[in-house]
């Protein structure tokens, strides 16, 4: 019996439940012996000239070694097209918690009061906080530049693209930015060796990519930097391995000539890490009133924050523009503009949750307007499965689909017509707890990089199995698949496969995780190196067995060598086959280039909202996310659970928010809010897989599915709550305050 497709304990989990996790901070490398600790000191305003920076009283405080400026740096320029960002502010600062000294003390404890001491003197600068600000151009962050807009995507529209509708509806929806809000904050160790390389403990979801960035800043060849990846506690997308620290810590530990270690604070990762979403959507949609869409626009507005790290995002909401319906006519147009904020990159679903919120808010607001039931106008509009493989009017290639099937799988395990039947009741009765109904039809895109992932699996002298993964499992469970994945083709028990990432010597080429794509590329080419590594092993046991290769079979279940029919006549195991192969002959190096899949799904939100407080209460969840076959099902419901609850947690709470002078007012864990499973359901999760042919597992991802259907699914809910007192839309997060006010203005 196939051990894929069973429930296993994750083979990481011993460990972080019983001596724990040893994470950056954890580090107690020999190496980093006599390491000096670092802070930076962050701007505390969002726009400012800097017309001084005194360090001389910071370096007499007690303890401190050194205290940086830009005026020490040496640098190669950072760019970020079209702009450069500085490595430390000198003449400018963009956004509260931009860097602009670093120091170095010998302990931890002394470098707050340190950092404080360093007199930076700034002639503040009006703030370009919002989109809005930064579209007028009143305030521009780069002069040089001459405007804030940075990116323009797609169009041109059509003005005569609804002639001919009978309906035509417009729909604004704001996307409100939100921060990743890790468990474990960023950290670095790192250190010169006496061979002249640098060794930089990171925690990062992308060890190479990161060594790449490291490299590059410090305007080395990459063969002199060597990052190693600890254990990661979250990473969301935001660890992905480009930020600027990392280059600065390499730099002042060569000038310094001693190791340099740093973690940020909670706070410090509230207003420096990069963080998500922030994009204002406009829906246009023209149809019939018969439910069918003839056009769909998605004008796309993305704030990049102060410096445009991530300006691709809205091309993938672009990509994604029409999601899981046949729209005839889809047009979809993208710009970015820079802001006096934190700047904004890859957070999970990075651009695509983004295109379904837009659109299935947008499709609620269709059927209210022409009065059909939200599910039915779905159903009037989906792919068909026969359709499949089908391209959209954005470009995207759809593998696989069953759109249809997906909802009605969800709407009939919610009991939908009777949820509607009680709905009815509470209104009729001028109940003031009303119920919310909210749908989800998604579809995204995995692994749409358009990279590839390496993979090498080694059979070790005493038959126990070691595989080198390019990607990098940091608590999706990663680890626990592709041993699976590997005792189930080699026939050789979990507890003998080792699996290691995350260290650029032992894997020196590779892409990492993020945009789901781990086991679709990484378990392929885990897979093909595996592969590789039995066609080599039929040679060396039909030379034992004294038997033609291609009378041979590999008895997975026991791991065992036989002749094809005849098991009597003699079986060799890996253990045997190691002995007797020559240095490396039982081992294989892969690269998998594969191709982007699309997951997709359907979700159901049940809401209880009280219309005299404005408290929205999520009661039922019930989700399909399909992605294909499913190697671990405990893995699969993990990532499913946690998306889940992150999807959930920005529709009801989360906001990163900012004032007019560009101040964040969320910088803290008292005022940011995410969710908890107080405020969670159990999660009713509906089974459903559609393979692919994309990739040799037929799988598709799902790190980041969950997110993408749950968001709009519970908004869509609180809204569908308050329909009939006259609420036609409100944006998220549906926070009580947000409801009661909202519930005030239609009253008037």
């Amino acid at each position: 019996m196939s051990i894929v497709g069973t429930r296993v304990v994750r083979i990481e989990d011993q460990k972080l439940i019983t001596t724990g996790g040893t994470y950056v901070d954890d580090l107690r490398e020999e190496a980093l012996t006599g390491a000096v600790h670092a802070m930076f000191v962050r701007s505390p305003i969002a726009h400012a000239r800097i017309t001084s920076i005194d360090t001389s009283e910071a370096l007499e405080s007690p303890g401190v070694i050194a205290v940086y400026t830009a005026a020490d740096l040496d640098l190669v320029p950072r760019k970020v097209p079209p702009v450069v960002e500085p490595w430390l502010a000198s003449d400018v600062v963009r956004y509260v918690g931009e860097p602009v000294a670093l120091v170095l003390a010998e302990h931890r404890y002394q470098l707050a009061d340190a950092a404080e001491l360093v007199d930076v003197d700034y002639d503040p600068l009006d703030a370009a906080a919002s989109i809005d600000a930064a579209l007028s151009d009143e305030s521009v962050l780069f002069p040089e530049h001459g405007s804030n807009l940075v990116q323009e995507h797609g169009g041109p529209l059509d003005e005569h693209a609804f002639d001919g509708c009978e309906v035509v509806v417009t729909q604004t929806i704001v996307n409100q930015r939100v921060a990743p809000a890790p468990l474990e904050v960023r950290g670095a160790s790192c250190t010169w060796g006496e061979d002249g390389r640098l060794v930089v403990w990171l925690s990062t979801q992308n060890a190479q990519i990161a060594r790449t960035a490291i490299a590059a800043g410090l305007g080395v060849g990459e063969e002199q930097v060597r990052v190693i990846t600890p254990d990661v506690g979250g990473g969301f997308g935001a660890k992905i391995g480009s930020d600027p620290e990392p280059v600065l810590l390499g730099w002042a530990a060569r000038r310094a000539g001693r190791p340099v270690r740093w973690v940020e604070s909670r706070s410090e990762n509230l207003t420096s890490m990069t963080h998500g979403r922030a994009q204002q959507n406009t829906v246009t949609i023209g149809g019939r009133r018969d439910g069918t869409i003839e056009v769909f626009r998605l004008d796309i507005i993305q704030d990049g924050g102060a410096y445009p790290r991530a300006i691709f995002l809205p091309t993938l909401t672009e990509l994604m523009a029409s999601g899981v319906y046949h729209f005839p006519k889809v047009e979809a147009r993208s710009r970015a503009v820079l802001t006096n904020t934190t700047p904004v990159a890859a957070y999970r679903g990075a651009g695509r949750p983004e295109a379904t919120a837009a659109i299935e808010r947008g499709l609620d607001v269709f059927a209210a307007e022409i009065g059909m039931d939200p599910a039915e106008v779905r159903k009037v509009n989906f792919i068909r499965p026969e359709e499949f493989p089908y391209t959209t009017p954005t470009g995207a290639s759809y593998d696989t689909g069953e759109h249809e099937k997906a909802l009605n799988k969800v709407l009939e395990t919610g009991g939908y017509a009777e949820l509607r039947a009680e709905q009815k009741r509470r209104r009729e009765a001028g109940d003031s707890v009303a119920l919310g109904l909210g749908i989800a039809s998604y579809v995204e895109i995995t692994g749409g990089d358009g990279g590839g992932e390496s993979g090498r699996v080694d059979i070790n002298p005493d038959g126990t199995v070691t595989a080198y993964t390019g990607s990098s499992p940091h608590g999706q469970g990663l680890a626990s698949s592709l041993a699976m994945l590997l005792s189930d083709q080699l026939g050789v028990p979990m507890d003998k496969i080792t699996v290691k990432h995350g260290d650029t010597d032992d894997v020196p080429k590779a892409v990492g995780t993020f945009g789901s794509r781990s086991l679709q590329l990484g378990g392929s080419a885990v897979r093909e190196a595996a592969d590789k590594v039995i066609a080599q092993a039929r040679e060396i046991a039909a030379d034992m067995l004294e038997a033609a290769p291609e009378d041979l079979e590999l008895n997975a279940d026991e791991g065992l060598w036989q002749v094809r029919g005849a098991p009597a006549s003699g079986s060799v195991g890996w253990a045997q086959l190691a002995a007797r192969a020559e240095e490396g002959q039982l081992s294989a190096d892969v690269w998998f280039k594969g191709k982007p899949t699309f997951p997709f799904g359907a979700h159901l939100a049940v809401v209880e909202v009280d219309t005299q407080t404005g408290k929205v209460e999520v009661k039922r969840i019930i989700a399909v996310d399909d992605a294909g076959p499913v190697v671990n099902p405990l893995v699969f419901r993990g990532q499913r659970h946690g998306g889940l609850g992150q999807g959930i947690g920005q529709a009801l709470l989360e906001v990163m928010s900012y004032d007019a002078d560009g101040n964040p007012t969320t910088a803290t864990l008292a005022d940011y809010s995410f969710v908890t499973a107080t405020e969670l359901p159990d999660f009713e999760l509906v089974d459903m897989a559609t393979p692919t042919d994309r990739n040799l597992l037929g799988v598709k991802g799902i790190g980041e599915a969950a997110t993408i259907g749950s968001t709009p699914a519970v908004h869509n809910a609180v809204v569908d709550a308050l329909a009939h007192l006259g609420v036609r839309h409100l944006d998220m997060p549906t926070t009580p305050l947000r409801v009661w006010e909202t519930l005030q203005e239609v009253a008037k």
